[in-house]
C-alpha cells in the first residue's frame, strides 16, 4: 500500500493542517483501501489546530488519489457512519471535532486507559522498551523546549502512545485507538499553550523514573494526574465558539470546534 504524505510525526515533523494524500496504485483493490488512506489521512491531522482545513473536497482528493470520485463517496459514507465526517449534500464533507465538554470527557477516559496501562508496563514492559521512553526525551531540555516545540509536541505523542504499547494489552490499546484522533490533536494544539511544554518534561522524567523503579502505584498516579492537567487545562482555557458561515463552507456553518479563551 503506497504511503500517505502527511508528514508524519518525528522528532523532525509536525502535524499538517489539511489533508494531503498520494495516488493509489491502481493495481490494489479500492475495496477497503481507500477508507483505510483518508482515515489514516485525517487521524494525521492537528484537527483543532486554529487554521486546520475541515472541509474535504471530492475533486481534489479525486485528483490527488488519480481515481474516480466513486470510490471516494463510498469511503467518506462509511467514514460518516463512524462519525469522523459530516456530509452535507450539495455543500461538502466535513472533517468533524468535538465539542469542548465531549473532549473533557476523552480526556478522563484517556486518563483511565493510559494509566492503567502504565500500571501493566511496570510489570510486562522490557527493560528496552522504558530505556526508549528515556531516547524521546534525552532529545529536550527545560531550557530549550520552547524553541522546538513542534519537535517536542511530537515525540510526547510518541511517549504516551509508547507507555500505551508497553502494557502489552490488546483491547486496552484497541480501546485508546477509538480515542487516538482527538487525543493526538489536542496534545500538539496544547502544547503551544502556556508553559505546558516545560511542565510536561518534568512529568515525563517522573513518570520514566517510575516505570523503571516498576512501582505500579506510582506509574499508575503519575500518568493518571498528568492527563487530569490537560483535562483542568482545557477546561480552564478553552471556550465554545458559535458555528460561523465562511465562502468556504459555500454557506454551510463550518465546525469550530473549540479555541483557546481571550484574556
Amino acid at each position: 500500500m503506497n504511503p500517505i504524505s502527511m508528514g508524519a510525526p518525528g522528532l523532525t515533523g509536525t502535524m499538517p493542517r489539511q489533508l494531503v494524500v498520494k495516488p493509489i496504485d491502481q493495481d490494489f483493490s479500492l475495496k477497503g483501501h481507500i477508507y483505510e488512506v483518508l482515515k489514516q489521512g485525517i487521524t494525521s491531522m492537528n484537527i483543532y489546530a486554529e487554521d486546520a482545513q475541515l472541509r474535504l473536497d471530492e475533486r481534489d482528493l479525486s485528483q490527488q488519489l488519480q481515481i474516480s470520485r466513486t470510490p471516494i463517496r463510498e469511503a467518506l459514507a462509511r467514514l460518516e457512519q463512524e462519525g469522523l465526517v459530516r456530509i452535507a449534500p450539495r455543500k461538502g464533507v466535513f472533517i468533524l471535532r468535538k465539542s469542548v465538554d465531549q473532549i473533557l470527557e476523552m480526556i478522563i477516559a484517556w486518563a483511565a486507559l493510559e494509566s492503567m496501562a502504565a500500571r501493566l508496563a511496570t510489570e510486562r514492559a522490557s527493560t528496552a522498551a522504558l530505556r526508549s521512553l528515556r531516547t524521546l526525551q534525552a532529545h529536550f531540555d527545560q531550557s530549550e523546549v520552547r524553541t522546538h516545540i513542534d519537535q517536542y509536541s511530537d515525540a510526547n505523542i510518541k511517549f504516551h502512545r509508547r507507555i500505551l504499547e508497553m502494557s502489552n494489552c490488546r483491547i486496552l490499546m484497541d480501546m485508546a485507538d477509538g480515542l487516538f484522533i482527538h487525543m493526538r490533536a489536542i496534545r500538539a494544539r496544547t502544547m503551544t499553550e502556556g508553559d505546558r511544554a516545560t511542565r510536561s518534561i518534568v512529568d515525563h522524567a517522573h513518570i520514566i523514573e517510575a516505570l523503571e523503579a516498576r512501582d505500579p502505584d506510582l506509574a499508575e498516579r503519575l500518568v493518571r494526574e498528568h492527563t487530569l492537567k490537560l483535562h483542568d487545562h482545557v477546561k480552564q482555557t478553552w471556550v465554545e465558539t458559535e458555528p460561523v458561515q465562511t465562502p468556504a463552507t459555500d454557506g454551510v456553518p463550518e465546525a469550530k470546534g473549540s479555541r483557546k479563551a481571550l484574556s
